[in-house]
C-alpha cells in the first residue's frame, strides 16, 4: 500500500533525511519513531507531496508521488503537526469545504461531513467555532479533515502530542477502529504512543532508519529484557548473594525491597530463579516477573541519548 523508496532530503549543506526505505501494507499501524529533529516530520512532508524530495520517492497505492502527485494525494489522509485549521470557521462549515475541495458535491457534501463528525466524535461542537475550541478538539477537526475521502492511508504527524490522557485516549480508540481498512502511519516521539497502538515501528535519528520491528521484538534488545524482578519483604545480603550466584545470571542488585537480576543468559534465567525461590520456600517472596524489556532504553541507546 506504501513504499517509501530511499529518500534524500537537503536544505543546503544540511542532509536531513539519508536514504529511508521502508514499507507498510493495510491493517497495519507503523510508528515512526526518533527523537526531535531526526527528519520524522520531513519525511511524512516529502511522502505526502508536501514537500519535494532531493532524491528518491513515495508509491501510494500504486501512484508515484512524484510522478503523478494528484493520484497520490487522493489515496492519502495527511494530520500534519499542530492541527492547522481555519479558527473562524464553524467545525461543520470548515469540513463542508474541505469535502468540496476533495470533489463531493450537492447532497454528499452533508452526507459525507455528517458521517465524518459522528465518526471523530464531534457531535456536540458542530455548529461552533474551531478557535474556540479546546486542543483535543482542534485535533480530532484536523482528524476528520483527513479521514473524509475515507483515504486508504493514513499519515498523521504527532497525533496526540499536547493532549491529555483522555484526548489520547479518544485518537487512540479512533486510531483503532481504522487500523483494519487502512495503512496508518503515525510520526512520534512518545514512546507510550508506539506499545498504545502501533504494530511496529521504525526508529529514526539523523535522517536514517536505525532500528525496525514490532515493539515486542525492540525490547528484546533492551538491556533488560529477561530480567527478573522479585519482591521481597524484606530480602537479606545472603538471598541477594544467592541470586546473582545463579548460572544465568550477571548480577543481583537489590533497591528497597526489590531485587533484579540481570541476566547473562536471558532464556534460562526465569527457570533458575524459580527453582532456586522454590526450594527456599522460607524466603519471603511477595512477587516475581520476567521483564520484556524497556522501549525507552533501546530508544536512548540507538538514538545516542545514553
Amino acid at each position: 500500500m506504501l513504499a517509501v523508496k530511499n529518500l534524500h532530503k537537503s536544505f543546503g549543506p544540511i542532509l536531513a533525511v539519508r536514504g529511508v526505505s521502508f514499507g507498510a501494507e493495510t491493517g497495519e499501524v507503523l510508528g515512526f519513531l526518533g527523537p526531535n529533529g531526526a527528519g520524522k516530520t520531513t519525511t511524512m512532508r516529502m511522502i505526502t507531496g508536501f514537500l519535494p524530495a532531493s532524491s528518491g520517492t513515495a508509491v501510494i497505492n500504486g501512484f508515484d508521488i512524484a510522478e503523478k502527485p494528484r493520484e497520490a494525494k487522493k489515496q492519502i489522509g495527511y494530520l500534519p503537526e499542530n492541527a492547522p485549521v481555519y479558527g473562524e470557521m464553524t467545525v461543520w462549515n470548515y469540513l463542508a469545504f474541505i469535502a468540496e475541495i476533495r470533489g463531493f458535491c450537492g447532497a454528499n457534501v452533508k452526507k459525507t461531513v455528517g458521517a465524518t463528525i459522528e465518526k471523530c466524535r464531534l457531535e456536540k461542537v458542530r455548529h461552533q467555532a474551531i478557535g474556540t475550541l479546546s486542543k483535543g478538539y482542534r485535533q480530532r477537526v484536523c482528524f476528520a479533515q483527513a479521514l473524509l475521502h475515507d483515504p486508504p492511508v493514513l499519515i498523521m504527524d504527532e497525533p496526540t502530542d499536547g493532549l491529555d490522557p483522555n484526548q489520547k485516549h479518544i485518537v487512540r480508540t479512533m486510531i483503532r477502529e481504522m487500523a483494519e481498512r487502512k495503512t496508518v502511519i503515525i510520526s512520534t516521539h512518545i514512546l507510550e504512543e508506539v506499545e498504545a497502538v502501533c504494530s511496529r515501528a521504525i526508529i529514526i535519528c539523523n535522517g536514517a532508519i536505525i532500528a525496525n520491528g514490532s515493539p515486542a521484538e525492540l525490547k528484546t534488545r533492551s538491556a533488560a529484557h529477561g530480567s527478573v524482578e522479585i519482591t521481597f519483604q524484606p530480602p537479606d545480603r545472603d538471598i541477594v548473594a544467592k541470586l546473582g550466584q545463579l548460572p544465568s545470571a550477571a548480577e543481583a542488585v537489590a533497591e528497597g525491597n526489590q531485587v533484579t537480576i540481570r541476566p547473562k543468559i536471558a532464556a534460562k534465567l526465569f527457570p533458575e530463579v524459580m527453582q532456586l525461590v522454590r526450594s527456599n520456600p522460607a524466603w519471603p517472596v511477595t512477587g516475581l516477573r520476567e521483564l520484556d524489556g524497556r522501549l525507552d532504553d533501546v530508544f536512548r541507546e540507538l538514538t545516542g541519548g545514553k
